[in-house]
């Protein structure tokens, strides 16, 4: 989560670099908004210990991976698609998303190393040898955000980077009204 603010600032940079604008934004059209909404809102809301908030991960998950396709069509969201389709694959494999211990001892987070280890909760648990698929787990450290993640979240990330700075636009010039003149005069001599 310590990446959003980072990654939408770089693809808001990147819209401008491009000759986009924010306010364009607003005009992209994304379908079932309300399923990535409450998808987001699961991961965070998730409720510690018992069985149901691995269900909640996992509803969010479906809840993403739906508004994904539906929403194919806009540049970005097939990249999305693969990093959440990624992350649920291990999770569902694991009943959690493997963190290993590398990643966290190189992203400067070893204080919490106890806490994963004890109860790491339905999302994050420490990787071990039973983890299947441990290399689409959190294993990629980031020490200056003190941060683990996955390939998934690579995927998931640079898809929001590419739906905010491809929505962004590029800024369309009016018409010049003499080149226009010029343009249709072209014509009729031809």
């Amino acid at each position: 989560m310590k990446l959003v603010v980072p990654s939408l600032v770089l693809a808001i940079l990147i819209g401008y670099l491009r000759g986009g604008r924010l306010a364009t934004l607003a005009d992209l059209r994304l379908r079932w908004q309300a399923a990535a909404i409450l998808g987001l809102l699961l991961q965070v809301l998730l409720w510690p210990g018992g069985k149901w908030p691995l269900w909640y991960l996992y509803a969010s998950f479906v809840l993403l991976i739906a508004f994904a396709i539906v929403n194919l069509r806009v540049a970005g969201v097939a990249l999305i698609l693969v990093g959440v389709a990624l992350n649920f694959t291990v999770i569902v494999l694991n009943r959690g998303m493997p963190v290993s211990r590398e990643a966290i001892e190189a992203s400067h987070q070893a204080d919490s190393l106890g806490e994963l280890t004890q109860n790491g909760g339905p999302k994050h648990h420490l990787a071990s040898s039973l983890d299947h698929l441990r290399f689409l787990g959190d294993v990629i450290a980031i020490p200056p955000m003190e941060q683990a993640i996955s390939i998934g979240d690579i995927f998931t990330y640079g898809g929001v980077m590419v739906v905010v700075a491809a929505g962004m636009g590029r800024r369309r010039r009016a018409p010049d009204p003499g080149s226009l003149v010029t343009q249709a005069v072209g014509h009729v001599d031809r």
